[in-house]
């Protein structure tokens, strides 16, 4: 069994709700507002949403498992990337400056780790699953919450806008809430998620306007 450990593994409940909760809140958000105005059935519009949700969820269970299996690579360029790109014809300059990119990349990487204060563990099965099912979990809760209002009432622009709603809240609340698992500034992280929210809802809303 691996051992290694360069790899974004689950620390607990909590990493995994940092990953998965506000995923799900925005992917819904996203999709719910580009939707709920188009000449869609109420049955096509659940449809599709329960189709988004469940592929969804799966999907980010799969990532998270992936990440939590890792590699053994250090995100810098190694000797035998180095020979096939000299392999290429490329000039020694061009390789030397994807070289520098990857080393910053890199660095950046480590620093947001450390700035989310996620921990790298060795790679364990049964971890692995336990945090794949957690984030999956937190995911599917997370866009629900969101697509409930529209379960509750058919009419989809009152409930598009208690959707927004609430949608804002819970982003508000997570950014609090992870300010203080991760120690970082309650204001700047609260600011963060509400910008990104409406960041969604404009992108869905002139996505929506062309489709």
């Amino acid at each position: 069994m691996s051992t290694n450990t360069k790899a974004i593994r689950s620390s607990g409940w909590k990493t995994d709700m940092m990953i998965g909760f506000p995923d799900g809140v925005l992917l819904l958000l996203f999709t719910t507002q580009v939707l709920y105005s188009k000449s869609l059935t109420v049955q096509a519009f659940y449809i599709i949403h329960f189709l988004v949700i469940g592929f969804a969820t799966l999907l980010m269970m799969i990532a998270v498992f992936r990440a939590n299996r890792g590699d053994e690579e250090d995100g810098t360029m190694s000797p035998e990337e180095k020979e096939k790109l000299e392999k290429l014809d490329i000039s020694d300059n061009t390789i030397a400056h994807i070289a520098d990119e990857m080393q910053k990349d890199q660095q950046v990487w480590e620093k947001t780790l450390e700035e989310e204060a996620v921990e790298l563990r060795s790679y364990g099965t049964l971890h692995a699953l336990r945090s794949m099912i957690a984030t999956g979990v937190f995911f599917f809760l997370g866009s629900c919450v969101v697509f409930l209002p529209y379960l509750v009432q058919e009419d989809f622009p009152a409930a598009s806008r208690t959707s927004l709603t609430v949608s804002l809240l819970l982003l508000l609340v997570f950014a609090l809430l992870k300010s203080k698992i991760t120690g970082q500034g309650s204001v700047r992280m609260a600011l963060r998620y509400l910008l990104t929210g409406g960041a969604v809802v404009l992108v869905s809303y002139m996505i929506s306007s062309f489709i």
